[in-house]
């Protein structure tokens, strides 16, 4: 998945986090609910504004920011 399109990094938001499409939704926020053991449609159904795609985006950005570090790090 191209998660380019999706996530968005703007310094003047959210302290230059990255974000979902622009919005105030933080990757972290997604990926904390995640872990906290929400589901998927929990998630979409507390946030109407995000679909199915920007949550994979964002398990995306975290598995790509993921390897990134594993080889800055080797």
């Amino acid at each position: 998945m191209d998660y380019r399109k999706i996530i968005t990094i703007e310094a003047g938001k959210r302290s230059g986090k990255p974000c979902v499409r622009g919005m105030r939704i933080t990757v972290t926020d997604v990926l904390e609910y995640l872990a906290g053991g929400m589901s998927v449609p929990a998630i979409l159904a507390d946030f109407p504004e995000l679909t199915e795609e920007d949550i994979r985006a964002c398990l995306a950005f975290a598995a790509d920011r993921e390897r990134r570090l594993a080889v800055v790090g080797g």
